[in-house]
């Protein structure tokens, strides 16, 4: 990634979860006609988390859609290692994986990367934050869930704000270059306490599929 720690340009990334799932290539076209560089994809497997989305064969289809868009990869799975390759053969741009199941995180990091792309970590709310130290330098995104993961539209859990705030400084202490992205729970209201806690990408399902003003959400997810 090419920004310094200060420059980090802020994005939105909507999850196509909170899309109309019997027609989610018409929520790939509404990102697409709001002008967006990215767009989340939850990966669940019943296992790890308590739901079950979809796989690489839905990543795969979505992507035949779309050449551009960032295809952000969030796989909550217990076993993740098993499946990297498959998503990237299926599009992703950045795979995301999580730090509480036991399997190969580092040799995971470096696979994804190995493959061409991007390599994220991720860690639930009540994990804290000194746990992604041996992993900070192997990713190019950490991501921090602000709701228990397994199903949209639940209430954001503020406690993860000094959770930022840490993974912020350091990222300033020691140069980083990692995105600092948040999802659950991000709307009007706690967009901007994450943008100030020092995040710099934010997923947002209801919230912006359901935003009777698109354009203005979107810039306020942006801190314009």
């Amino acid at each position: 990634m090419s920004e310094t720690p200060n420059s980090f340009k802020k994005i939105l990334s909507p999850s196509i979860l909170a899309a109309d799932h019997a027609a989610l290539a018409d929520g790939l076209k509404i990102v697409q006609e709001n002008d967006l560089e990215w767009i989340h994809l939850d990966i669940m497997d019943g296992n790890f988390v308590p739901n079950i989305s979809f796989g690489p064969g839905v990543v795969k289809a979505l992507r035949s859609r779309d050449k551009k868009l960032f295809f952000d990869t969030h796989l909550m799975l217990a076993r993740p290692d098993k499946y990297i390759e498959k998503f990237a053969e299926a599009g992703a741009d950045l795979i995301t994986i999580h730090v509480e199941p036991d399997y190969p995180k580092a040799e995971t990091l470096r696979r994804i990367r190995t493959l061409g792309k991007q390599a994220g970590i991720s860690l639930n709310p009540d994990t804290p934050a000194d746990t992604l130290l041996p992993y900070l330098d192997k990713v190019d995104l950490v991501l921090v869930m602000s709701v228990f993961p397994g199903f949209g539209g639940q209430k954001f859990i503020a406690d993860v704000l000094p959770k930022i705030e840490q993974l912020a400084k350091w990222r300033e202490e020691r140069n980083g270059t990692w995105r600092i992205e948040v999802d659950g729970g991000v709307d009007a209201n706690t967009a901007p306490r994450c943008l100030a806690a020092g995040a710099d990408t934010l997923v947002a399902g209801t919230a912006f599929f359901n935003a009777p003003d698109k354009s203005a959400f979107i810039r306020l997810c942006q801190g314009e």
